[in-house]
């Protein structure tokens, strides 16, 4: 097989395993260190002669690792060096032509996360005829903060360079550039749809899959300063480019922490700006006037990205992962429940229905379940219903197997090791447990390929009237229509 193929920064050698080919660790654009940090990416650099790829590159800078209880549920390796705005290809055979190309955007709340980690290996998507492509992208500070004079979303405008890498490089790996999907999960999700937004004619990708995240979050220029300027107090620097660029990078990344969960734990509007708080993320994309214009989901409801097939979906207990991975699940009382909608600006009476639905439950529980829907559900009904007459099919789906792992149920980020088929990955049970269904990562992985192929996972397209989403869960694979109908209709005109 093929080991050694040309780019246009220079030729690479690859890693044969398991009968398909990786190239690891490849730039896309040059390294974000020193001046660059803060700069639009530029072209990688050439290189003369034959560069090995076979060793994963080097991370952005992030924590070391995601705060606890996370950490012990999700792995985020760090890998130092400087050239992180990096790529992964796996592919089955660099002499091919024509074949279906995934771009994989990871998730991590915009400030942790790397394709590094062993639960997105690409094997069996090159295993199955598709050659998958995973990005690194600046995050926190360097990719989202509003700086004066500096671009703003940085971390967006890299994928957006990775993108254009794939259009001008994939074919020397056997990749169709006419034909690549982007997926990405929470953050990654975030990702795809404000991508979706912004770059739907761009002929950069003609597919889209959002799991566990929609077109609702972004802030506003003025609360993204606010957020600035809280950082700069913390490090005792002016709100400059220069300024923060010069700070030592852990302390740099200590002070990010600190407003992250400063935003998470008082989250107040007049010190953060109501954008910041309905968010609930320090450094989310920015609605800069310039490169997003308004919020996705309002740009796709006009129109971006109609012609794109999508497939979105959300997992059915998401917000068990935030609460259920700590005892604070059990702290919680029905006045806390009624309460958090309050705080909201929503009608209390939406617990009502909740808890109804749900004899025996804890409020813990409750509230879980009612966060999962106000948090992702929703948005994702709401982003399938902004494409109702798009001439591009909607495909929804609903992740439901729950891990025996705590109390964690159908969590977020639980369908990632079934998407990739990467069950026997390291780090993948920490979340999965260690008995995890093999034939549901088989049928999930299946239709995810068949997306990417020719736009038809394999189920009806979603509409507004028989509201069909493919249901996964231990027992296989079924459609169901419209689930949980009254809690998707309490939530009417307030998400």
């Amino acid at each position: 097989m093929q080991e050694i193929v040309a780019t246009t920064q220079g030729k690479i050698r690859g890693l044969p395993v398991d009968g398909v080919m990786a190239f690891l660790g490849v730039p896309y654009a040059a390294a974000p260190a020193g001046p660059a940090l803060f700069r639009a990416p530029a072209p990688a650099p050439s290189w003369d002669g034959v560069r090995d790829a076979i060793t994963l590159g080097p991370t952005v800078p992030k924590p070391s690792s995601y705060p606890r209880p996370f950490a012990e549920l999700l792995l985020d390796p760090v890998i130092a060096g400087d050239e992180s705005l990096n790529v992964n290809v796996w592919t089955p055979d660099p002499g091919a032509a024509g074949l279906p190309v995934m771009v994989w955007i990871h998730g991590g709340a915009f400030v942790n996360g790397t394709n590094a980690v062993p639960t997105y290996d690409g094997r069996a998507f090159a295993r199955d005829g598709v050659v998958l492509v995973s990005v690194n992208y600046r995050l926190g500070v360097p990719g989202f903060a509003l700086l004066p004079g500096v671009p703003a979303n940085l971390g967006i405008r890299d994928q957006l360079a990775a993108l254009a890498w794939v259009q001008d490089n994939i074919a020397a790996f056997g990749g169709d550039p006419g034909n690549v999907t982007i997926f990405g999960e929470s953050a990654g999700a975030m990702s795809v749809t404000t991508l979706m937004a912004v770059a739907s004619g761009s002929g950069l990708f003609g597919r889209v899959i959002a799991q566990s995240g929609a077109g609702h979050v972004a802030v506003t220029a003025d609360d993204a300063e606010r957020v600035t300027a809280q950082l700069a107090e913390r490090l005792g620097v002016a709100p400059t480019a220069d300024a923060i660029g010069a700070v030592d990078t852990d302390r740099l990344l200590e002070a990010q922490q600190s407003i992250s969960t400063a935003v998470t734990t008082n989250p107040d509007p007049a010190v953060w700006g109501r954008s910041v708080v309905a968010a609930a993320l320090a450094f989310p994309p920015v609605v800069d006037g310039e490169l997003l214009t308004g919020w996705p989901i309002d740009l796709i409801a006009a129109g971006a990205g109609h012609g794109m097939p999508l497939l979105v979906g959300t997992t059915t207990e998401e917000y068990r992962l935030f609460v259920a991975s700590t005892p604070f699940i059990d702290t919680i009382t029905p006045e806390m429940v009624r309460g958090s909608l309050a705080v909201q600006g929503r009608d209390v009476a939406i617990a009502d229905t909740y808890t109804a639905n749900r004899p025996g439950a804890s409020p813990g529980d409750v509230l879980a379940a009612m966060s999962t829907d106000s948090y992702f559900r929703l948005p994702a009904i709401r982003l399938a219903e902004a494409r109702a007459d798009a001439p591009g099919a909607t495909y929804a789906y609903e992740f439901a197997w729950p891990t025996p792992v705590l109390r964690l149920g159908a969590c977020h980020a639980l369908e990632i090791g079934f998407v990739f088929d990467t069950l026997a990955e390291p780090g993948t049970d920490l979340l999965t447990g260690a008995d995890a269904p093999q034939p549901l990562a088989d049928d999930m992985h299946a239709r995810w390929v068949a997306f990417a192929g020719h736009g038809d996972p394999g189920w009806p397209a979603y509409d507004p009237e028989t509201r069909a989403v493919m249901t996964f869960d231990g027992d296989g694979a079924r459609v169901v229509n419209d689930p949980r109908a009254d809690e998707r209709r309490v939530w009417d005109g307030v998400i």
